[in-house]
This record gives structure tokens, C-alpha cells and sequence, in this order.
């Protein structure tokens, strides 16, 4: 599950990518192969957390699992 994250806050990629350009057809970020292809890796998964991206519009976005966290 891909999330953008917002101060302490955690909301649905829907909410923003919908008036992003980079967006998909269905207004969602670009995710193909593991990698966000609408912005940048800016922080490596460590062994509790989740990879962070930043997207081109400057949110970050995270991928989660049920079994990850972030730190």
C-alpha cells in the first residue's frame, strides 16, 4: 500500500495524485517493478521501516506493508 505522508499524518495517494500530471490514467502514483516512478528514493528501507520517496510534486511517499512500519 502506497501512502503519502504529511507532517504526522499518513493520507491516501488518491487525495493528492488525482491533479498530479505524473499521475496515472486512474490518479495514482506511477509504482512499477518495486520503484516509484514519479519521484525519487530518498530514504533506503531499513530493517523495520519502509523506502521513502519524494515525488515530483514534493510530497514524500512511502510503500507499506502489512508487516512494515515506519520509523
Amino acid at each position: 500500500m502506497l501512502v503519502i505522508l504529511i507532517e504526522d499524518r499518513m493520507i491516501q495517494p488518491q487525495t493528492v495524485c488525482h491533479s498530479c500530471p505524473m499521475a496515472s490514467q486512474s490518479g495514482l502514483p506511477r509504482w512499477n517493478r518495486g520503484r516509484l516512478r514519479c519521484g525519487n528514493l530518498i530514504e533506503q528501507p531499513s530493517e523495520k521501516g519502509s523506502p521513502q520517496y519524494e515525488c515530483t510534486m514534493g510530497f514524500r511517499v512511502a510503500k507499506l506493508s502489512d508487516a512494515n512500519t515506519l520509523v
